[in-house]
C-alpha cells in the first residue's frame, strides 16, 4: 500500500492506494501529524508515501510520515516516466508533473491534454510518443473573482454559484457570468486548438472547479477528479523501481 498526499494552494488531498486502486481518501484544508498517524494506524500495510506540495511542507508532518514508512518528496530530482521537454524543468509545478504522470499512466501512447481547473487553470500536453512539451497557466475562477474586487473600488467580492441565465441581471450576476463565460471560452479555445493539430487526442479535466466546468464545456472531455493522486502514485512506483 502507498500513501499519497497532494498539498495544493487551497486544498489538500490524500489517498491510500492498494496497487493502482484508491481504497481510502479525502480532502481537507490542512493535515497534521495526528491525522497522518491515524491513517497509518488504520492501514498498517502502507510501506511507501509520496508528498507533493506547492507550499512549504511542515517539518513535523515529514517526520511523522518517516516514522512509519519510506517517504518520497516530489522535486526536480524525481525521476519521471515521461520525457520532459520543458525548458525550465526546475520551475514546473509538482501538481502539473503529477497530472502529466497520471495522464501517462491512464493513457500510454496517446495524445493527452490535461486541464487542471483549480486556483490556477493549467493546461499540459503529453504527446503519444511520451514527450511532454509544455502548456499554459492562467488565473482560476476564484482568482478572477478576487481580482475584480481587489483592483476596483466598487465591484463586490462575490462567490461562485450557478446562474439560470447566460447574462447578468445585476452587478453580482454580471461578474459571475463574465468570469464563467470567459473561463469556458478560454478552455474551449485550447481544446479546439489541440484537436485541430492532432486528430486523435484525449482531454482530461481535473481540479477543484472541474465538476462545475465539465457540464458547461461543449467539447468531449473526461473528468478525472483523482488524476493528480493517480499521477503521484505512478511517480512513487516509478521511483521505487
Amino acid at each position: 500500500m502507498n500513501l499519497v498526499i497532494d498539498i495544493g494552494n487551497t486544498l489538500l488531498k490524500y489517498a491510500v492506494f492498494e496497487e493502482k486502486e484508491i481504497i481510502y481518501g479525502g480532502t481537507s484544508e490542512s493535515i497534521d501529524e495526528f491525522s497522518v498517524e491515524s491513517i497509518f494506524l488504520r492501514y498498517s500495510e502502507i510501506k511507501n508515501a509520496i508528498v507533493s506540495s506547492v507550499r512549504i511542507i511542515p517539518e513535523n508532518l515529514i517526520a511523522t510520515i518517516k516514522s512509519f514508512c519510506k517517504l518520497h518528496l516530489v522535486s526536480n530530482k524525481t525521476k519521471l516516466p515521461f520525457v520532459n521537454l520543458y525548458k525550465t524543468p526546475g520551475t514546473l509545478g509538482n501538481d502539473r508533473i503529477a497530472g502529466i504522470s497520471g495522464a501517462f499512466s491512464l493513457y500510454p501512447k496517446k495524445n493527452v491534454l490535461v486541464i487542471d481547473a483549480g486556483t490556477c487553470i493549467t493546461t499540459d500536453f503529453l504527446h503519444a510518443d511520451g514527450k511532454y512539451y509544455g502548456g499554459t497557466i492562467s488565473p482560476g475562477i476564484k482568482m478572477k473573482l478576487t481580482a475584480l474586487h481587489t483592483f476596483t473600488e466598487k465591484l463586490p467580492l462575490v462567490n461562485l454559484r450557478d446562474l439560470k441565465n447566460d447574462y447578468g441581471y445585476d452587478t453580482e450576476s454580471s461578474i459571475i457570468t463574465g468570469v464563467i463565460n470567459g473561463t469556458v471560452a478560454e478552455i474551449e479555445y485550447t481544446i479546439d486548438y489541440y484537436k485541430k493539430k492532432y486528430k486523435e487526442i484525449i482531454v482530461l479535466l481535473c481540479g477543484g472547479d472541474a465538476a462545475f466546468l465539465a457540464k458547461r464545456l461543449k467539447n468531449s472531455i473526461f473528468a478525472v477528479s483523482e488524476l493528480v493522486l493517480i499521477g503521484l502514485n505512478e511517480l512513487l512506483e516509478y521511483n521505487e523501481e
